[in-house]
């Protein structure tokens, strides 16, 4: 069912050394939910994710646990990160480790054809750095301490002392790019998005680029540099080149040349070495640049950033064990613009998952299904001759279906769910107006009685596709229960981008019975 097309999406590469907290679960199921709709529209999809597992931190880390980096590591992906994918119901195609050979030895390879190509030279560096950043701070982001730290520098992000770093290193000449990303920022608008965050690159990339310290001589856990095995790949380089070696850059030909450029989607916080940095490199080593890079905002707790030094982040599982991962993957995913910050509030998600889910979408749901089975012996009846209601529910559905799929083509998923959610409402108003159950009483009325329910299970087919890369699991149910499974196949294979025709489900198929795909709350 693919078309020509390639869409390639990723996550950020993570550092496993956070535990994986509900903002980590917000990239990874927006990522997730794109691409599941453009598989499910016939596009060449393909969606990773991973793990970025280098870098002094991650060596104080397993030293202060008394084992090996790699034993840290494996630990930390094996117990947090793989059951985060399955916490939210993620349907990834491949997770990269930048510790796995496939990776190492394709950064090797990057990184010396940059030096055939001239792009790196060595160099002496002094520098203050943040451990936590695992970054050479620019001025904007070096405060002065105060309290226990007064009179000392510290990272405007961590609050952190800074170490003053002396080291002979090899640099990226990144100050070359400085007028071709600028050029490529004018020519493709969308290379960056949203506008806010376009902005925010323009003018750091304007304001001039320092030439980038690509490797570190004071430790050795990383990639060793290929001409020196003296000094370790920068972290950072090490990092983003996960997005090209995922896909056989510098081994699998064929595969690249199928999957790559890639859409990346990364907080705002790790923006210019996505922006920036990264297509410079891409430049360098003659290859093309990112498709896009997407910024979303981040999610706010009690008005502060989730970190785990902070304790705001709230684990997932926090949220998935009492409302299930629908639920966690519709709230983030509609109640929030996508590429803007957002709010997180327990009152907020109970209050939508009442109104929107249970009550509007749900009910909806088994509503439906209740009377076919009731007044049509379970089986799906024939629709008769339209009226100008049924025939206002017909559009609703198929603007629904067009507004959603030009709001994905975006990356604005948030618009997608609320076009998509114009279909719930309108059919409740819908029912409530025709009163199948007062129809039901007039054997007159049985042709009409057969549209009103034959519309609703309709409306109900579009939106279970529609909906299905937002909430697949509660989609599915609905799916076998309005005997789709049946006598139209799996959902999956469901052209999404045709889900706004009208007549697809069909009269006869047996409805089976549905259980609420929103069951009632109790919280303490």
């Amino acid at each position: 069912m693919t078309s020509g097309r390639s869409f390639y999406i990723t996550t950020p590469i993570y550092y496993p050394s956070d535990l994986p907290h509900i903002g980590h679960g917000y990239t990874t199921v927006a990522v997730d939910t794109l691409a599941r709709w453009h598989r499910q529209a016939g596009d060449d999809t393909w969606m990773l994710t991973g793990t970025d597992e280098h870098g002094q931190k991650m060596l104080r880390a397993a030293a202060a646990n008394g084992v090996t980096p790699q034993e840290w590591v494996d630990k930390l992906v094996t117990e947090s990160w793989f059951p985060l994918l399955e916490t939210l119901d993620v349907a990834n195609d491949d997770f990269i480790r930048t510790t796995q050979q496939r990776h190492e030895e394709r950064v090797q390879e990057f990184v010396k054809a940059l030096y055939d190509r001239g792009y790196i030279y060595a160099g002496e560096y002094e520098a203050l750095y943040c451990v936590g950043c695992e970054e050479f701070k620019p001025e904007a982001e070096i405060v002065d301490g105060t309290g226990p730290f007064e009179g000392l520098k510290v990272c405007a992000i961590h609050s952190k002392p800074l170490e003053l770093l002396q080291e002979k290193n090899y640099f990226f000449k990144l100050s070359e790019f400085q007028d071709r990303l600028l050029e490529l920022y004018k020519t493709e608008p969308d290379f960056v998005r949203p506008e806010s965050a376009r902005n925010e690159v323009v003018s750091f990339v304007r304001s001039g680029l320092k030439d980038l310290s690509i490797s570190r001589s004071a430790f050795d856990w990383g990639i060793t540099v290929p001409w020196d095995p003296s000094h370790v790949i920068y972290v950072w380089v090490d990092a983003l080149l996960n997005y090209a070696t995922a896909v056989g850059y510098g081994t699998d030909p064929a595969e690249f040349e199928r999957r790559w450029p890639a859409f990346h989607v990364v907080g705002k916080d790790i923006l210019r070495f996505h922006a920036v940095i990264w297509p410079a490199m891409l430049m360098a080593a003659g290859l093309d640049v990112p498709r896009g890079v997407f910024a979303h905002g981040w999610l706010l707790v009690g008005g502060e950033k989730m970190s785990k030094s902070k304790l705001t982040g709230i684990a997932p599982t926090e949220i998935t064990d009492v409302f299930g991962s629908d639920a966690y993957r519709f709230y983030f995913l509609s109640a929030i613009a996508f590429g803007q910050d957002g709010s997180f509030s327990w009152e907020d998600l109970s209050a939508r998952y009442q109104a929107e889910l249970a009550n509007g979408f749900g009910n909806l749901a088994s509503r439906t299904v209740a009377m076919i089975s009731k007044y049509f012996e379970g089986v799906v009846p024939t629709a008769g001759a339209s009226t100008e209601l049924d025939l206002a529910i017909q559009k609703v559905v198929a603007d629904a279906a067009t507004t959603a799929d030009a709001a994905i083509e975006r990356f604005r998923i948030d618009e997608a769910i609320a076009a998509i959610w114009t279909i719930v409402d309108a059919l409740n108003g819908y029912i409530t107006e025709n009163e199948p159950w007062a129809l039901a009483k007039d054997e007159a009325q049985r042709e009409r009685l057969g549209t009103v329910l034959y519309t609703a299970a309709e409306g109900l087919r579009a939106l279970a596709v529609l909906l299905s890369p937002v909430m697949p699991e509660s989609t599915a149910k609905l799916w076998v229960a309005l005997g789709a499974e049946e006598s139209l196949g799996a959902l999956a294979d469901q052209p999404i981008r045709e889900a706004g025709a009208w007549g697809v489900l069909r009269p006869g198929s047996s409805v089976a019975a549905l259980s609420p795909l929103f069951p009632r709350v109790e919280q303490a």
